[in-house]
């Protein structure tokens, strides 16, 4: 399995009609191609959110996860969504485990669930929700290069039919997205620039990203980039492949894969 880095959308907005669906439009049809990108189905999805950090990295234990709706003021239908996809314990604890190999600490979390950074992309990529999933925390640092030292530490799973999923958004200035245009258009030539090299070159480009033109305008706060850093991680020597580039109001979105 490749590792990848996407677009999650903006809230359930794959799931509503009007003007805030046609936004994000063409990252949903990107999304429903997935499946046609990958070497096979996978055995199970590991998927690093945007939306939860802990002083440990976290994996979700539990056999059936109850989803977290963390989006507000979006109509009450969307906050009905099911993804009744299984969790996976054995993963969970195999993931731990690695990362605690490298070096690094990690936990898994038995009663946690799972937030819209993970069952909304996936209720598009995989909408019967058979395949186990398991979420994965952003540790509170958000450092670049500790997020890229745990990819490195799961890339084995990606062997074992794993997909590392990176859940985020490539632009996520909310203020912005409809005067985002040149900022994340800078920033996204920019990071097509750091993902083109080898593993160690992407992790001390990676590292210096806030330094990158239009790099801060597009991330205020950087928890929706930091899922890269771990996708990238777990990705081997070879340059990242640009999977799809598409646009969100103003501001451009792109995903990648790492093989």
């Amino acid at each position: 399995m490749p590792a990848l880095y996407i677009p999650h959308g903006g809230g359930p907005s794959f799931f509503m009609t009007g003007e805030r669906k046609q936004q994000f439009q063409s990252t949903e049809d990107f999304l429903r191609r997935i499946q046609s990108l990958l070497p096979a189905t996978p055995q199970a999805i590991l998927v690093v959110t945007a939306h939860w950090e802990t002083e440990i990295p976290s994996f979700t234990g539990g056999e059936r996860p109850a989803l977290i709706y963390d989006y507000y003021g979006f109509p009450p239908e969307t906050y009905e969504i099911q993804y009744p996809a299984p969790g996976l314990p054995t993963l969970a604890a195999r993931a731990a485990e690695l990362v605690r190999a490298a070096g690094m600490p990690a936990c898994v979390e038995p009663t946690y669930g799972w937030d819209h950074g993970v069952f909304i992309p996936l209720k598009v990529m995989f909408p019967n929700a058979t395949i186990p999933v398991v979420a994965m925390s952003l540790h509170r640092s958000l450092d670049p290069t500790l997020h890229c030292q745990l990819g490195q530490a799961l890339r084995s799973l990606r062997d074992e039919g794993v997909l590392i999923v990176g859940s985020g958004m490539s632009f996520h200035n909310l203020r912005y997205f409809n005067q985002g245009a040149a900022a994340s258009h800078a920033f996204h030539q920019w990071l097509d620039q750091a993902l083109a090299g080898n593993w160690e070159q992407r992790r001390a480009e990676l590292a210096k990203w806030d330094a990158a033109p239009g790099g801060r305008a597009s991330h205020p706060r950087e928890e929706h980039l930091i899922p890269l850093m771990v996708a990238s991680g777990a990705g081997s020597d070879v340059p990242a492949r640009k999977l799809w580039a598409g646009m969100a109001g103003a501001a451009h979105l792109a995903g990648w894969a790492f093989d």
